[in-house]
């Protein structure tokens, strides 16, 4: 039996990192659930709030890496290699901050209707977070027979696949029935920023992976 095994990484004794992990996990469900409300149900003078709440969230993710970072300096043993740790809350980090960029694309550019490609991305996200979510709660109880886990990983990848042909599907669509430029110009960059969501995401679930095919 592997000394270095997942089963025996997240033990009790491990009150730090998983929880941290867990907690900035729940801080990018959250904005990726605000970030769907702003561009499937709210009206536009209520994308200001909205996006109010999302910058909110991804302040306390900065917190919570921050924490996750400080205790990697200050922890001689960790549960698992300290640069696993630091990649994992990097990219969801990361992913949060992408998500605050969107919102913030859309308090700048303020404009009219979205096209149904941003409600769809916005869609793939938030699908794409919960499936990082039920990695990372996984961590705790992983093995090599773990096909929940597996499952969760390669969900995200088809997920981004998915996101590329709505992101490609949503521009062409854009250049042929947009007729104001300045409006085509605003939704195509927040298409794109959308696009690198669903990228973070799956960067995320590529160090999901690599940690399964180390440790479990």
């Amino acid at each position: 039996m592997k000394v270095n095994t997942i089963l025996s990484i997240f033990t009790p004794k491990d009150v730090k990192f998983l929880p941290l992990l867990k907690e900035l996990t729940e801080v990018m469900v959250q904005a990726a659930s605000l970030l769907h409300d702003l561009f499937a149900f709210t009206e536009k003078e209520q994308r200001s709030e909205i996006c109010k709440l999302i910058k909110a969230e991804e302040v306390k993710g900065d917190r919570i890496s921050g924490r996750i970072l400080k205790e990697l300096n200050n922890t001689f043993i960790t549960p698992f290699d300290r640069e696993d740790i630091n990649a994992l809350a990097d990219k969801i980090e990361e992913a949060i901050d992408v998500i605050n960029r969107s919102a913030q694309k859309v308090l700048l550019y303020f404009p009219g209707d979205f096209p149904p490609a941003t409600v769809r991305m916005t869609e793939i996200i938030q699908k794409g977070t919960l499936e990082v979510q039920g990695a990372v709660d996984g961590l705790s109880h992983l093995q090599k027979s773990d096909a929940a886990f597996r499952k969760h990983y390669k969900e995200i990848k088809t997920l981004e696949e998915n996101a590329d042909g709505v992101y490609e599907k949503g521009i062409m669509d854009l250049f042929r029935e947009e007729k104001d430029s300045v409006e085509l110009i605003k939704l195509k960059d927040i298409l794109q920023e959308l696009e690198k969501t669903a990228n973070k995401i799956n960067s995320t679930g590529k160090v999901l992976k690599t940690i399964f095919v180390k440790y479990a």
